[in-house]
């Protein structure tokens, strides 16, 4: 009888370690699912405005790992805490040489949870997760699009005329800074404000026609080595 016991579970263990066709062609169909989902917003979505080889590199790559990984593995409580784990670890770490700017960040917890959608998502049928996905493509289209919000550039400059920073001459200091900036500014936001130093802090408004969104425009010096 031990005998035979002993033969049923080698038997079992050997069924266990051969692929299943079906796992197989789910895994397969899933990822190409998933991979085209994410790859249609990163291309063309994400990338026309940001033109961020680095982060294009870094969604894409963040999406294959985290799919595989959460498929993969086989406790669903393991799978949403290693999925929410790694969406808290990009959300407190720094990348080398600059924090994550907030719209990567939104970028990168939406292919996290698209990713991990398509990979635990076994009881799902593929219409279903098919409308899923394209639900998530007509989101991010809309809140991108031009025709509902249009985008207007920014950028933090130092101001050192600051007799003109008063709501009363708020025209003459857009005319100011529309010479000497040669911007279109439509609007103006004062910030901190130095008497000793004569400066204040304003922040711009812009419409250069440009449909890209660049992160240098909030810079208001060069990162230290480390940072």
């Amino acid at each position: 009888m031990d005998l035979l016991a002993d033969m049923t579970s080698d038997d079992a263990l050997l069924q266990g370690a051969v692929a299943d066709p079906g796992d197989l062609t789910s895994l397969v169909v899933r990822f190409l699912v998933n991979f085209i989902v994410v790859g249609i917003i990163i291309h063309f979505f994400y990338y026309p405005k940001s033109r961020r080889r680095d982060y294009y590199f870094t969604f894409s790559l963040i999406n294959v790992s985290v799919f595989f990984l959460t498929f993969l593995l086989g406790s669903v409580k393991l799978k949403i805490g290693f999925a929410l784990g790694i969406f808290a670890i990009f959300g407190i770490i720094r990348y080398r040489t600059e924090s994550v700017p907030i719209r990567e960040m939104t970028y990168l917890f939406l292919i996290i949870a698209i990713s991990v959608i398509n990979a635990m998502g076994v009881q799902i049928s593929i219409p279903e997760l098919a409308a899923t996905n394209i639900l998530f493509i007509l989101s991010v289209w809309l809140l991108e699009s031009e025709r509902w919000l249009k985008h207007v550039s920014c950028k933090l400059v130092t101001y050192d005329r600051i007799q003109l920073i008063t709501p009363d001459k708020r025209e003459e200091l857009i005319a100011d800074l529309k010479k000497r900036t040669g911007l279109n500014i439509t609007k103006v936001e004062i910030g901190h404000i130095d008497f000793l130093k004569d400066s204040a802090f304003i922040k711009i408004y812009y419409d250069d026609g440009s449909q890209e969104i660049n992160d240098i425009e909030f810079m208001r010096h060069l990162p230290r080595e480390g940072e």
